[in-house]
């Protein structure tokens, strides 16, 4: 392996390590009960070396979904039918469990959207990952106002979705009888956008 890629492999390897480290202190404590020096001492950097990974507080939460930030973007690139590849994408997505999709009961998973979701900063960021998702797939669908529109209501949708599974499962529904629900709302809902931007279906 060249030098340069075993230099990427251990500064992403610090990122998941330090972002780990933060999300279980966290979970343990509360967000705004730990500080960023907490973080660093417990994970054996310094607090400058953190805050060249994880420029903000919030970032050491939000790395753990970072690489969907820019998933509808991905998933629409080279399609004929963009909607169409994203409802086929969600769908699967359901179908694996994925936690995105909030179709998840691992105790892990609901306790880290708890964390995301319950914490008025973090929920704030996470309104601000999903502009830049928007972002992304606007740019991916042509770029314009007209994509702009289109990739907001995307987005708005595959949120919702994932709120409302999440919400039942953080209920105490059981995924077995969520999952029904959760794949018919998919349905309509992408019907529904398919129906209003027929250009993208």
């Amino acid at each position: 392996m060249s030098e340069t890629g075993l230099r990427e492999r251990k500064k992403r390897r610090m990122y998941e390590v330090v972002s780990e480290v933060a999300i279980g202190l966290f979970l343990e404590k509360g967000f705004d009960a730990v500080s960023v020096a907490e973080v660093a001492a417990a994970a054996e950097i310094s607090k400058p070396t953190l805050f060249r990974y994880f420029p903000a507080k919030e970032d050491l939460v939000l790395y753990r979904i970072a690489d969907h930030e820019e998933e509808a973007a991905r998933v629409v690139a080279g399609q004929d039918s963009p909607l169409g590849a994203l409802r086929r994408h969600f769908l699967d997505g359901l179908e694996r469990h994925d936690p995105v999709t909030g179709l998840n009961d691992d105790p892990r998973v609901l306790a880290f959207h708890t964390l995301l979701y319950g914490t008025p900063a973090l929920a704030a960021r996470v309104y601000a990952y999903q502009e830049r998702s928007e972002a992304a797939l606007a740019e991916a669908l042509g770029g314009g106002l007209e994509a702009r529109l289109a990739a907001g209501q995307i987005i708005a949708v595959r949120r919702i979705l994932a709120l409302d599974n999440w919400q039942r499962i953080a209920a105490g529904e059981r995924v077995a009888d969520v999952r029904p629900d959760a794949v018919a709302a998919a349905e309509r809902a992408f019907g529904s956008l398919a129906a209003g931007l027929p250009d993208l279906a």
